[in-house]
Order: structure tokens, then C-alpha cells, then sequence
């Protein structure tokens, strides 16, 4: 009987653990809750705004510190809005006496730029021990020694906190800490070329840590910066060299983020940095969502600001954004999501299966499970499968704002050459492989089609960035109902015949055409993909020999010019075609200039071009030097345009307001979960099974019970003995 009895009780324990409340992987105590549930890979090193600069850092980062600007969510191209100032700000231009310039004066004309930036009041940021006063007004925890530290392993730790309101010199001492000598910054030589006095600060603070202690703090407030001063407590004044619009881009950028001295100082006291209590690891800002748990390798956990100063959501878009959903909360106040929970999966496929099940509110598609997410149609389009349409899932694709390309080294005579007869055949030769290199089918075997084929160096989403026919490449496409179509591969031996090298031979020599591709391992070093890259050399009779090598070998070889043909690949630091033009500038040239030209192209009116083109706002003129500029790229060909990547995403109906974006981080705070739909449908996909219980149980008492049973009447014949 104990055994029977032991058995069922087993059976209840076994049920009660295939109920969805077993299987969810969340505290109880979240269920129900506001929150966004979402996977990171990869942990994010630096959550210093000065330091961070990668896709993995800015999730976090994006969403608790506010730059000057930001860009508009819906708007494409992207647009720049304000995120803590009153307005965008307009330059102001000065020659080199001092004198004040109109809005159109010739850029030779300008000596300095002037950018007020006017800060809204009332900004405040989140909580932290760092803004804590005692009676005296003095922070609570400024000279903190080793006892007090003992007991301390997080900010949480800290038992009181305070804020302030954000004030000009807080993006004073941030825009120094791009100088700092420790800290590293990756944009601070770039950024020391444009501000006044900037480069300079560097060498004196060089020189002021040598002096200092090892670890002591090194205090910005004592070191004047010449091109960055403050009009009063919500204004200050940066003064760059020429002209520069773009800068306003970097203005919308983490490096340009508020950093208060007092937080520099808390974080810099002895015996902090060896717990992690570093802005690296608790960042301090003004935005919608705070840091309140870090555990890179675990869990990472953003929770609303209490002291947010509050936005609202957008009201206007593209036109598609009505028609998709994302106005129905126009004018309703931000953030609508109180917490998000972010869990580190190493692997792709148990990230997805929790997807699925519900447990992370949207997804990417991995190579793995991509067939089970999507199909192709017979036009290429991508349509969501029907398990995802059943499951209410919807797709977001965009193009990235990012450019794949195959480069030609230019100082190099068989591929290359800047004018006269060689050069003219050179790019026919270089003409003749763009055609041939079928860009189409490579999106179509090694990306599932996740990628368009390009045109020239600018993505869409870029101002110049031409939709249809306006925007074909017409040396490597032609028009025909309604469509860009390759030129047939007759059209590219034609070329290449023409380029003195008829059916893949020296039309003199009779030698062979034999090309070097330089590439490292794990790009365009994939075995399968060289040999496609092979075949398609081969279709105009063109042997081509591949050199893979490491990083920095490959490096070394653009440095010195010693490629023939070269694969790379370029992201936007900012949504302007002058941040992918540069690429070609002859100034920029990799070899004479150590710049990031590295097919040395250098053509005088290309060049002449850009120089015009570069520091202009966008207008009608701008665009007609942009469809001048890629005219000339297309027929010098000194890339091969190989595709904009594509980025695929997938969103359960219950999450609404996301819109795939690039170059707009800040994205969390637009985002709105239905609560209530989301506890539905993880019920209805997560119900246990039970049958198999069920059947064990019958198998269990169809063994047992006859044994009970037996067991039962031996006993009773004893007790009845004689």
C-alpha cells in the first residue's frame, strides 16, 4: 500500500512540473509585469560614453545616456531632432579675422565654425549615490576609505542617492574626457583635427598624468578647452575649424553624452575600480532607463528612470508607418515599457526555441533557422511561414546602412592606372568583371537573400540614395519593364576584348588574364564562397588567384599597395553620403596619405566633387553633384558595388512600435508590450503534455495494482488464520 501510495504521490509531483510555470524561465514575481524580455550574444565592454562604440555596447547605452540630438523614429532618411536641447542648432561661420559670414558663404572662406547648444531646463538625472548631500550640502560618499567600501559590491549597495539637474558643464567635461590619456577615446584624434583646442588639451593632459600618482584622479575642471565654453548654466559654445555640418551627426552619438564631474570623481576613488563600481560598468545619465543590474555574462536589467523628463511619441513618418500601426499612440507620453530584461544566449538555438515559445519578445533569424522562420517566393520576395503566421508573428526587414564592395588597387598596372590609353582599357576591364560578378545570386545562395544589390557606394536610407531608374547603374544594368537587369555576360567579354584581352588572353602575348583577390579568413576566405567568387572570374575567362591571410597581414599589403583586388566592407558612422564618398577621395588615398582610400582612386574631377559636396546641406544642388559623383565611380569602376545587407527581424504581435533602425539607438523607449496578449498566447504554447503521463500512469497500475491486490488478500487470509 505504501508503494501504490508512493507512486501516485510521484505522479502529482511529475504533473504539477509540466505546468508553464515550471517551464517559464522568469521569476514568478515578473509575471504580468510591463516588461521587455530580449537576448544579447556578445557582452559589452565599455558602458563609458567616451569609450563605447560598438553594436553591442549601444543597446544599453543608447538608452540611458542623451547626446544633444537624436534621430527622429519613423523618418527616413534620418533625420536629426533634438533629444536634451531646445532646438538643432545652426552653425554660425567666422573667417579668420574674426568676421561673421552668411549661411552660403564659400567654404574656402571659412576659418571656424560656432555651434550653440541650448539645454531644455528642468533635465534631471537618474538616481545615484554620487548626487547624495548630507546636512552640509557636501556629497555623502566623497572620501570614502576601505571599511566603508568593505560591504560594498554594487551601486545598489549604497544605501543613500541623489540627482541634479543637467547643466551646460556637464557636457563640457565630457567633451575633455575625449582627451583624457587613460580613457582611450576612438574618436579622439578625428575629433582633434575639428575642435578648437582639443589636440592641444591631449598633450597637456598627457603631460599632468605623468606627474600624477598611478590611479589618482585627474580633475578635466582645472584645464581650459579653447573651442568648447560655457554661456551660462543651459548654454554652451563649441568652435570647430572650417566647416563641418556633419558634426552635428556626432552630436547624436554616446561620446557626445553628459558626464557630471561629481560622477567622474565618486568613481575615482580608491578601491572602486577593483569592484567594477566604474561608469564602465554602472553608467550615469538623463535618459529613459537606468542600469540596475550587470551581469555581462548572465543578465543585464534597464528599469525607468523615475526622474526621466519625459517625451512623447512621435506623430509623423513615412507613409507606410500609418498603414503598419506605428502613429496609433501618437502624442502618448515615453517610455511605455517600465523595465527590460536582457538574457545572454551563446547559442542560436536556444535563443530561438525561447523565442517561440514566447519567452523573448522579438527575434533575429540565424542561418539555422531560417528556413523555419521564412520562405522565398518566385519574385525573391521574403514571406514569414505559415508557423509564424499562426503564431501572430510579424517580419521587419530593412537595408542597413552599410556598403559590401570588391576593390581595385589603382596603382596597380594590370587592374588599375590613372589616365591615357592603359587606363581607358583598365576600366573596361574593371567594367567587364562588375557585370560579371552576378551580385544577385550571390545574395541569393550565401545570404537567403537578405541584401539588395548596390549601386553605387550609398545604401538607401542616405541622402542620394536614388530608388528605380534613376538610380541604376547603367554601365552594369540595363532598364527593361520596369526592372534593373544585368548586362548579358556578351556585353562583359565584349569589354573585355576591347580592354585588349579577348577570350581571357593578351590579344599580343596570348598569356592568360590571371588576377590576385587578397582576403582574410573568416570573410571572404569561406571556402564555398571562393569558389563562387572562382566561377564567376571564370565565366569572362579571367583566372583568379585568392591570398588569404590574417588581419593585420592584409592590412599591411592595403598600406603599402601591395593587392591587386581587395574585399571590404563599410557601416555609417552617420546617415551622409560624404561618410562613404570619403572612401574614394583621392586625399584619402591609402598609400600617399595613410587614409581609408584604399583603391587609390584618385580622379581630379571626382575629387573636385566631393570637395563641393562634402560640407554642403542637403538640397537640390547637393543631390545633382551626388548623381555627377556616382556617374563617374560607375564608369572608372574602381569598386565592383557588391550589396547592402539586409537585416531581418521578427516581432510577436503583442510587441508594437518597433521599426528596424541603423543609425537610431534609442529605440526602447518607443517600444509598448500587450501585457495581457502575451500572458494569452505563452499559456496557450507553453500547455503541458500530458498524455504521456497519463500513460504511465495506466502502464504503472496495470503492474502494481494486481500485486496491491494480491498483497491485500494475503493479508486478510492471516488475519483470519486458525
Amino acid at each position: 500500500m505504501r508503494v501504490f501510495r508512493l507512486v501516485c504521490l510521484s505522479l502529482c509531483f511529475l504533473l504539477a512540473a509540466c505546468g508553464s510555470e515550471q517551464n517559464d524561465p522568469y521569476p514568478l514575481g515578473e509575471r504580468g509585469k510591463n516588461i521587455l524580455y530580449a537576448a544579447f550574444t556578445e557582452r559589452p565592454k565599455h558602458l563609458d560614453p567616451v569609450q563605447s562604440y560598438t553594436e553591442d555596447e549601444i543597446t544599453f547605452t543608447a538608452q540611458i545616456y542623451e547626446p544633444p540630438l537624436q534621430y527622429h523614429y519613423l523618418k527616413r532618411p534620418y533625420t536629426l531632432i533634438p533629444e536634451t536641447l531646445v532646438s538643432v542648432p545652426e552653425p554660425r561661420y567666422y573667417d579668420a579675422g574674426g568676421k561673421v559670414l552668411p549661411a552660403d558663404a564659400p567654404v574656402r572662406a571659412i576659418a571656424y565654425s560656432v555651434y550653440e547648444l541650448h539645454i531644455r531646463p528642468g533635465i534631471r538625472y537618474q538616481p545615484h549615490p554620487a548626487f547624495a548631500l548630507d546636512a552640509g550640502g557636501k556629497p555623502t560618499y566623497d572620501a570614502l576609505d576601505p571599511e566603508q567600501l568593505r560591504h560594498i559590491e554594487k551601486i545598489a549597495d549604497f544605501t543613500r542617492s541623489g540627482t541634479r539637474e543637467l547643466v551646460a558643464d556637464d557636457y563640457i567635461y565630457e567633451i575633455k574626457r575625449l582627451a583624457h590619456p587613460h580613457l582611450h577615446s576612438p574618436i579622439f584624434g578625428m575629433m582633434a583635427g575639428r575642435i578648437v583646442g582639443l589636440k592641444e588639451l591631449g598633450e597637456t593632459l598627457q603631460q599632468e598624468a605623468k606627474r600624477l600618482p598611478a590611479g589618482a584622479w585627474l580633475d578635466l575642471d582645472r584645464f581650459a578647452l579653447d573651442g568648447v565654453t560655457r554661456v551660462d548654466r543651459h548654454t554652451l559654445r563649441i568652435k570647430l575649424r572650417g566647416k563641418y555640418p556633419q558634426f552635428l551627426y556626432w552630436l547624436a552619438m554616446p561620446f557626445f553624452a553628459p558626464v557630471p564631474r561629481e560622477v567622474d570623481r565618486f568613481y575615482a576613488q580608491p578601491g572602486m575600480a577593483e569592484k567594477n563600481l566604474t561608469l564602465d560598468w554602472y553608467p550615469v545619465g538623463t535618459g529613459p532607463y537606468m542600469l540596475t543590474e550587470n551581469n555581462p555574462n548572465r543578465r543585464m536589467v534597464l528599469e525607468r528612470n523615475p526622474n526621466f523628463h519625459g517625451e512623447t511619441y512621435p506623430c509623423e513618418g513615412e507613409p507606410e508607418d500609418a498603414r503598419g500601426g506605428l502613429l496609433s499612440d501618437c502624442g502618448k507620453p515615453l517610455p511605455f515599457i517600465d523595465k527590460a530584461v536582457f538574457s545572454r544566449e551563446k547559442e542560436s538555438i536556444p535563443y530561438w526555441n525561447k523565442f517561440l515559445q514566447g519567452y523573448y519578445d522579438a527575434s533575429g533569424i540565424s542561418s539555422d533557422s531560417f528556413d523555419q522562420a521564412v520562405r522565398l517566393n518566385v519574385g525573391g520576395d521574403v514571406q514569414l511561414s505559415d508557423e509564424m503566421l499562426a503564431k501572430g508573428i510579424r517580419l521587419l526587414t530593412s537595408v542597413r546602412a552599410s556598403t559590401y564592395y570588391m576593390g581595385f588597387n589603382m596603382l596597380d598596372s594590370a587592374v588599375g592606372g590613372k589616365e591615357g590609353r592603359e587606363a581607358e582599357r583598365n576600366a573596361k576591364l574593371r567594367r567587364a568583371l562588375s557585370i560579371a560578378i552576378d551580385q544577385e545570386e550571390f545574395i541569393s545562395i550565401f545570404m537567403n537573400g537578405r541584401g539588395i544589390a548596390a549601386m553605387s557606394p550609398l545604401p538607401p536610407g542616405i541622402f542620394g540614395y536614388l530608388e528605380g531608374r534613376a538610380g541604376v547603374n547603367s554601365a552594369v544594368y540595363d532598364w527593361v519593364d520596369g526592372k534593373a537587369r544585368r548586362k548579358p555576360i556578351a556585353v562583359a567579354k565584349a569589354l573585355l576584348a576591347e580592354a585588349g584581352w579577348p577570350n581571357g588572353r593578351d590579344a599580343r602575348t596570348g598569356e592568360p588574364l590571371v588576377l590576385n583577390l587578397d582576403t582574410t579568413s573568416g570573410g571572404m576566405g569561406d571556402k564555398s564562397r571562393l569558389d563562387w567568387l572562382t566561377r564567376q572570374f571564370a565565366k569572362i575567362d579571367i583566372q583568379l588567384i585568392v591570398r588569404s591571410t590574417d588581419f593585420n597581414r592584409f592590412q599591411e599589403k592595403l598600406r603599402k599597395g601591395a593587392v591587386q583586388l581587395y574585399y571590404l566592407g563599410w557601416n555609417a558612422d552617420y546617415p551622409d553620403p560624404e561618410n562613404f564618398f570619403f572612401l574614394l577621395d583621392g586625399a584619402e588615398s591609402k598609400v600617399a596619405k595613410g587614409g581609408e582610400n584604399a583603391s587609390n582612386y584618385d580622379n581630379a574631377e571626382f575629387d573636385r566633387l566631393y570637395a563641393e559636396m562634402k560640407n554642403m546641406e542637403n538640397s537640390p544642388h547637393r543631390l545633382t553633384l551626388i548623381v555627377r559623383m556616382n556617374a563617374i565611380l560607375q564608369q572608372d569602376a574602381p569598386w565592383i558595388f557588391g550589396f547592402h545587407p539586409k537585416s531581418y527581424t521578427l516581432g510577436h504581435a503583442w510587441l508594437h512600435n518597433r521599426k528596424p533602425t541603423d543609425v537610431g539607438n534609442n529605440i526602447l523607449k518607443y517600444q509598448r508590450i500587450d501585457v495581457a496578449e502575451r500572458e494569452t498566447r505563452r499559456r496557450l504554447w507553453n500547455e503541458p503534455v500530458l498524455w504521456p503521463l497519463a500513460l504511465i500512469f495506466v502502464v504503472l497500475a496495470a503492474v502494481i495494482l494486481p500485486a496491491v491486490i494480491s498483497y491485500r488478500r494475503r493479508e486478510r487470509g492471516t488475519a483470519r488464520g486458525p
